[in-house]
């Protein structure tokens, strides 16, 4: 089930606010209030490792594998994340998560469900990464000062594309909030707007400007940025097939209209109007 012609503002209100109100049902309430804490604590837990980890070049982390071997057990750590989190998007891997909560709510809290696994395997990640204690280069003074902001910066850019995108889809609330109301989930309709006028994969972008605007570089940092750039570029064109499918000609005309990654800044026909020169 899909909405509209609702802002995003107005569709996350009316989700949070409703969820204050739910219906009788306590075994309900329960499972969704259970489920929106693990996913909101792991999601939060995974954000602060990454930008952890990340800031000090992957040269802090509990990984203790010893070396060679700790170069096969972070590349391990690279492809778990992305190997599993495509594999959910298909049809086998929704089939799945919805026999991941207690019956008969899997379908409702798929998303939870989605974000609860793709929250722990960044944890794990980013928490587990084995450091080659090499450290080739590290910012100072204005450099530092410079750097941080484009890294701040990098993770501003990529909070809002997840919000243009639909936060309560992002972040996984969208499933428990909607068991919470005893109502079909409501997905955002195709983004269009904010960055995604400008670009069609802004997540992607800016997970992948957040990589390479570190302020301390190693081996290990290089490792991930590479192999996960690589991964920002390729994997939303599995994504868009998707929405080739779900949004037909209407995602087509978009994809005519908006360049993949990046912008042009020339000024976008709004989606469904025509353009006129």
């Amino acid at each position: 089930m899909r909405q509209d012609n609702k802002t995003q503002f107005t569709r996350l209100l009316q989700l949070v606010f409703g969820a204050f109100r739910p219906p009788p049902g306590r075994r309900r309430i329960l499972i969704a209030l259970i489920y929106g804490v693990i996913c909101h604590s792991i999601f939060t837990l995974s954000v602060l490792a990454m930008m952890i980890a990340m800031f000090f070049g992957m040269s802090e982390s509990f990984g203790r594998v010893p070396d060679p071997w700790l170069w096969l057990a972070n590349a391990a750590l690279i492809l778990q994340f992305p190997l599993v989190h495509s594999f959910l998007l298909s049809g086998r891997g929704r089939a799945i998560l919805s026999k991941l909560a207690p019956a008969p709510h899997g379908k409702t809290l798929g998303t939870t469900t989605y974000a609860i696994i793709a929250s722990m395997q960044l944890f794990l990640l980013f928490t587990f990464w084995t450091p080659s204690g090499i450290i080739w280069w590290q910012a100072e003074g204005a450099a530092f000062a410079a750097i941080c902001t484009l890294y701040a910066a990098s993770w501003l850019l990529l909070i809002k594309a997840s919000y243009d995108a639909g936060a309560e889809v992002q972040s996984g609330a969208l499933g428990w909030m909607s068991l919470m109301q005893k109502i079909k989930p409501v997905f955002p309709d195709m983004p269009t707007t904010g960055l995604f006028r400008f670009i069609r994969q802004p997540i992607y972008v800016a997970f992948a400007l957040t990589l390479w605007t570190v302020p301390v570089w190693t081996p290990d940092q290089l490792f991930l940025a590479i192999s996960y750039t690589a991964y920002c570029l390729l994997a939303p064109r599995l994504k868009e097939r998707r929405f080739r499918k779900i949004y037909g000609d209407r995602f087509r005309a978009y994809q005519a209209r908006v360049p993949y990654i990046i912008p042009t800044f020339k000024r976008n026909v709004p989606d469904g109007q025509p353009r006129t020169e």
